[in-house]
């Protein structure tokens, strides 16, 4: 499935996470993201801060746009990108659209 053609939907407390077999089988297709603690989770890897805080700002951006908020940890050469989905208590659809997209802008990136 490609992540990135697809656009986040508004979920309730009524909406059931993922199964662990569909997380684990939507984990094959996004490299490098890994569940820890119920959230897909990435490390990004940059040249210097600036380049960090404009992925930063970009990756920001496309939260705003899909409506899915990420917690950001990042530092002078690296960016923690987290999703998960609060409403549902676990992963949904949402968390990995955004993880692709944001893998996209990365890749996009010249770091």
């Amino acid at each position: 499935m490609d992540w990135t053609q697809q656009h986040c939907q508004a979920l309730d407390s009524n909406t059931s996470p993922m199964s662990d077999a569909e997380v684990t089988g939507h984990l094959e297709g996004l490299a490098g993201w890994k569940l820890t603690d119920g959230a897909l989770e990435k490390t990004y890897s940059f040249k210097n801060y600036y380049q960090t805080t404009a992925f930063v700002n970009a990756a920001v951006w496309i939260a705003h746009q899909e409506d899915h908020h990420p917690d950001i940890t990042f530092g002078y050469k690296t960016c923690l990108i987290r999703y998960s989905t609060h409403s549902v208590g676990g992963l949904s659809a949402n968390d990995f659209i955004c993880a692709a997209k944001t893998d996209a802008l990365f890749a996009a990136s010249d770091a």
